[in-house]
């Protein structure tokens, strides 16, 4: 009885939502539809685009030029890159200011979705807020277009959403019905729901204890710091003078007007400073935009509240190669994704306040609570470990503030467009998906504001760089005609689009009989040092923009980054001419980036803090030669195959039960690998017990310690170092060591042997 009620009032109400939706859906549809018809032939109208994209040297030239610009963007986020190109393809002659790399911010850190929000409908729905539809309806809009403008970098995602409790199935499925409905013409698939044996066999990891079935919907995903990358490099081909590493230091003003007329800024790399003029300059900060407003008026309120959310990827087992998962209430109210993505599993995201920082952290309570809403949604026999977190970062969001708000949960994601009394616009708020449509009501207002000559905008229909002849078989091409690998192929071809020939052009010969060309930067990812030249090309001009936003490496698995950083690092000094100091510089502030804020120090934080390392710097050093002989591929990892081989080669036979068995004593974060720190903890406690360990099994530390360091070629013995428990003052006497031996007669896991002079005791 009361399933049937909830039923029926849930049918009724969701009734008179869909009822209402529609129709509001269908007049937006009827009112916009004249507009984006004029628009695609606006985008057929744009100006000439470049073949050949300008140097950054070039870029910087035009700066310097002392020419009056239209429009000055100070950004190279997603929404700056768009008001750049927006602004660029109306015909004014247009600046871009970056002060670090583009997209080196928030829209690099994103979960990696171009949707419309369905936790936002709801709050619509359920306030009767229309301004939370309006920002749904065109955020849903701004998805097809991205979908349309750049299909190399993005693709409809299937996502599913488990339910547990029968209620909840009526009640999603007309929630998920309104986002259809919303979309409209624009919707990617019309969702559907599953039974609960279809469920499983599409998400075999779902957790199947009281699963009832599942409803999946429709979303976008993409490459957002390629995305962003791509509309910069578009804005420059349009004409735009586009420069990152230059940093705006303060306005400029007219001595009489009193209205900002261009900005002093300073090449970052060179520090060289100079002004730049314009008529109209823009704010488009995310963050950072109270800072610039406050270079305006000191005096000015703040409008933005950043709130951090970080993201953690974790190995592709996790999750099906083309499903997602969403969480719709946490422990805690938040939602949660769990999406496949670049043949890896991400998972996020928080959200809680933060201080404003170019720097932001992930912390270890923010990953364990994303890794404890992931454990409630797999099954038991799905082990969700820490270890396996490969990367994880923050990101920063530039909610615009509510002052009635008490938490920026309850922020809505809609923008706002601002205008000082002195001419400074301002862009803030919004989300990815919606860059374009808040690059064109800036511009617009911009051309309002300052009196510009200037047309309507010109983007929507407009094909981003790499996509005008792209298609979903150009890889095969690429194979074909190049002697690349298929994987790398495909990888080029998603990561470039039309582009990916030229990075072909330039690949490296292998030397093998196949792959012809494309030598990997890691084995076990498709980037090739090709990328790396291609990067310099792109604007990229320190190690960090290569392994996060030319690739992305940095946010896949941040060892694996760790390890590709010297070859980057001297390819990058051959394009850029480092010297050797430079090339060192350049390695450190990477492993930097990579050990704070990629996740790498609360991964090694959570090491240290379970078992202290205490050896002294010989000691390290003398682990460390012992960790290298194991991991000869210098992987930064030790896995069984390395220990098999080191056993292969002195004859030593162990099945490979009992190495898993001893490979998981000392894998001390339980992803399947033993890195440095856990192998220094396990000298570290081996060092402490003096060598003897009393039960009669084989550890884990004597293995790998005894196999590093004691045995050496010739000698005939694999020894412990230290005594035989009440044996020092007897050298004569049988001592027993655990040692590995073909010449001496095993009594379970303790040999005894004769001292001998050519024993390597002294380690």
């Amino acid at each position: 009885m009361a399933f049937r009620k909830a039923v029926k009032g849930t049918a009724l109400i969701g009734g008179g939502a869909i009822a209402t939706v529609f129709g509001l859906s269908h007049f937006s549809q009827y009112r916009n539809k004249h507009g984006a018809l004029v628009q695609v032939q606006a985008a057929e109208a744009a100006p000439v685009r470049k073949d050949h994209l300008p140097t950054r040297e070039q870029q910087l030239l035009a700066l310097q030029s002392g020419e009056e610009f239209d429009v000055l963007v100070i950004g190279g986020g997603a929404t700056g890159c768009g008001c750049a190109l927006d602004a660029a393809t109306r015909g004014l002659k247009t600046a871009l200011l970056e002060r670090d790399d583009f997209s080196s911010g928030t829209s690099s850190r994103s979960t990696k979705l171009i949707h419309g929000g369905v936790r936002y409908l709801q709050k619509a729905i359920m306030k009767l807020d229309f301004e939370q539809y309006r920002m749904v309806k065109e955020a849903l809009e701004e998805r097809a277009h991205l979908l349309q403008s750049a299909p190399h970098l993005s693709a409809p995602l299937p996502i599913m959403l488990p339910i547990y409790k029968w209620w909840q199935l009526p009640y999603y499925w007309i929630g998920i019905k309104l986002y259809d409905l919303v979309a409209g013409s624009q919707c990617l698939k019309s969702s559907y729901v599953l039974t609960k044996a279809r469920a499983l066999e599409l998400f075999p990891m779902l957790r199947r204890d009281k699963l009832v079935g599942a409803i999946v919907y429709y979303d976008g995903q993409h490459n957002d710091a390629r995305m962003n990358l791509a509309i910069a490099l578009t804005a420059a081909r349009y004409g735009a003078a586009a420069a990152n590493y230059t940093e705006v230091l303060r306005l400029l003003k007219g001595p009489e007007s009193g209205r900002v007329c261009g900005v002093r800024c300073r090449d970052v790399l060179t520090g060289k400073e100079f002004d730049v003029r314009a008529k109209c300059v823009i704010n488009a900060t995310g963050p950072f935009t109270d800072s610039v407003r406050k270079m305006d008026d000191q005096e000015v309120p703040n409008i933005c509240q950043p709130s951090a959310g970080v993201h953690i990827v974790m190995p592709g087992y996790y999750s099906p190669d083309n499903m997602g998962l969403l969480d719709p209430a946490t422990s805690d109210g938040r939602v949660i994704f769990f999406l496949p993505w670049e043949k890896m599993t991400i998972a996020g995201t928080t959200d809680s306040p933060t201080d404003v920082t170019s720097h932001p952290i992930p912390t270890e309570e923010d990953i364990n609570f994303i890794l404890c809403e992931v454990r409630n949604y797999l099954g038991p026999d799905v082990e969700v470990r820490r270890g396996d977190v490969l990367a994880a970062w923050s990101g920063i969001r530039p909610l615009v503030t509510n002052p009635d708000s008490k938490d920026t949960q309850s922020l809505s994601r809609n923008h706002v467009v601002t205008i000082s009394d002195s001419g400074l616009v301002t862009i803030a708020g919004g989300k990815w998906t919606t860059y374009r449509a808040m690059a064109r009501d800036t511009i617009d207002a911009a051309v309002r504001e300052h009196g510009l000559q200037a047309g309507s905008c010109r983007t929507m229909g407009l094909q981003l760089e790499g996509a005008q002849d792209w298609s979903p078989t150009l890889y095969i091409r690429l194979v074909q005609d190049y002697g690349l690998e298929s994987e790398v192929a495909q990888h080029l071809a998603s990561t470039y689009g039309d582009k990916a020939f030229e990075v072909a052009k330039i690949a490296q010969v292998t030397g093998k009989r196949w792959p012809i060309v494309g030598k990997r930067l890691v084995s076990e990812f498709p980037y090739i040092e090709a990328e790396v030249v291609y990067g310099v090309r792109e604007y990229a001009r320190t190690a960090v923009d290569i392994i996060s936003r030319r690739t992305r490496l940095a946010f896949l698995n941040v060892q694996a980054a760790d390890e590709a950083l010297p070859r980057i690092v001297d390819i990058m000094g051959k394009e850029l001419g480092w010297c050797e100091q430079k090339k060192k510089e350049e390695l450190e502030t990477a492993k930097t980036f990579l050990y704070y804020e990629m996740g790498y120090k609360v991964k090694t934080d959570q090491l240290t803090d379970q078992s202290e390392i205490s050896l002294v710097p010989s000691d390290i050093e003398r682990y460390k030669k012992r960790f290298r002989m194991f991991d000869k591929d210098k992987k930064g990892f030790i896995t069984i195959l390395d220990v098999q081989r080191v056993l292969q080669s002195i004859s030593v036979q162990m099945d490979e039960n009992t190495l898993h068995e001893i490979l998981n004593e000392v894998d001390l974060n339980k992803n399947g690998q033993v890195e440095l720190n856990e192998f220094l903890q396990v000298g570290a406690s081996c060092a402490a017990s003096q060598g003897w360990i009393s039960n009669s099994k084989v550890t884990a530390g004597e293995l790998f310690l005894c196999l590093g360091l004691g045995w050496r070629p010739g000698e005939h013995y694999l020894c412990w170092w230290g005594w035989c428990k009440g044996n020092t003052e007897h050298p004569q006497a049988v001592w027993k060591f655990r040692a590995f031996s073909t010449q001496t007669q095993k009594t379970g896991a303790i040999y005894k042997v004769c001292p001998s002079p050519d024993m390597n005791l002294a380690f």
